[in-house]
């Protein structure tokens, strides 16, 4: 599988198109190095999932993000502006963390009315809107206890988009939830960017990840082991499934091949890693030995595929 380590293609473009960078960001506790040497890029308008087991640095990048934990190397930015810089660039960014936070006992108009106050109150127009984009108009005037966890998620990112951020980041959003729950979630944080929002989402799952996001970066043990848009990432750890004339020797040209990666056989059915594009180069350099094809087709790709192959893991479902 040709995945290559470190990629950066999420942070192609202009600067100016990128809202949070990290360089070189590094935290040690004690022994243990919880992040090493952490180059993020997250490009506006997009959902950018972060990906890795649990204890690989997912939650302490986030606290060096909002200056809750302090690094030991490296920066952050936000916008172009260092993050432990002024609150007002603090004030561009809403969050998530650990869990939904309300008052069960008002309903979600009132729990956000509360939220408001904190910021120095909102006007009813602005929470009809973050009700409206977060699918709980309807029930709006509900006590909060009576709502399932999927909502009251929702409603906990209805109080972070309050103050109207550039950027949300959210840490394990779908902790918990079911498969209901976590498809409504899924296609909430899917219209975000058309509401103009930035999403940076930490998780373990590696399915909603896929779905969800456009970028992705895998992180273990602290370290970013890949980044890149999610396409690319899939394209980039592509697999072709071929039946040739003469297998024996098909495998010695599919060996020879620069660009390929590991060939395997099963009787007269063959598999080499190589992105589908390559698809007529594998033909041509079989027809050119005299080896002709029975049947040529590329292996759907998944994010598992790309992340068993980078940390050399099993992943959670």
């Amino acid at each position: 599988m040709q995945v290559a380590p470190e990629r950066d293609a999420t942070t192609a473009g202009r600067d100016g198109d990128v809202v949070l960078r990290t360089r070189g960001l590094s935290k040690r506790f004690g022994p243990r190095l919880a992040v090493d040497g952490l180059d993020l890029g997250v490009r506006r308008g997009r959902v950018y999932g972060f990906l890795g087991p649990n204890g690989s640095g997912k939650t302490t990048t986030i606290g060096m993000i909002f200056g809750l934990v302090r690094p030991d190397a490296g920066e952050v930015s936000l916008f172009g502006a260092d993050a432990l810089e002024p609150a007002r660039i603090l004030r561009r960014v809403g969050a998530v963390l650990e869990g939904p936070s309300y008052l069960p006992h008002l309903s979600a108009r009132d729990n956000l009315r509360v939220f408001g106050l904190l910021s120095g109150g909102m006007p009813p127009a602005r929470l009809d809107a973050v009700l409206e984009l977060v699918g709980l108009t309807a029930r709006a005037g509900d006590k909060v206890r009576t709502y399932s966890l999927g909502m009251k998620q929702r409603l906990a990112v209805a109080g972070a988009l309050l103050h109207d951020p550039e950027l949300l980041i959210l840490d394990e959003p779908t902790n918990g939830l079911d498969p209901a729950g976590m498809r409504e979630f899924r296609d909430l944080i899917r219209e975000l960017p058309r509401a103009g929002k930035t999403v940076f989402v930490s998780s373990h799952l590696l399915g909603e990840v896929e779905q969800m996001c456009d970028d992705v970066g895998i992180l273990k043990a602290g370290r970013l082991l890949t980044q890149g848009p999610v396409e690319q990432l899939l394209a980039a750890a592509g697999v072709l499934e071929l039946r040739v004339t003469d297998a024996d020797a098909a495998v010695h040209v599919l060996d020879a091949l620069p660009w390929a990666g590991a060939v395997t056989r099963d009787g007269d059915r063959l598999t080499v890693e190589a992105p589908p594009e390559r698809a007529a180069d594998v033909s041509r350099a079989l027809a050119e030995r005299g080896i002709y094809l029975r049947e040529l087709r590329a292996q759907e790709n998944r994010l598992e595929d790309v992340f068993l192959h980078v940390t050399g893991e099993a992943a959670d479902a």
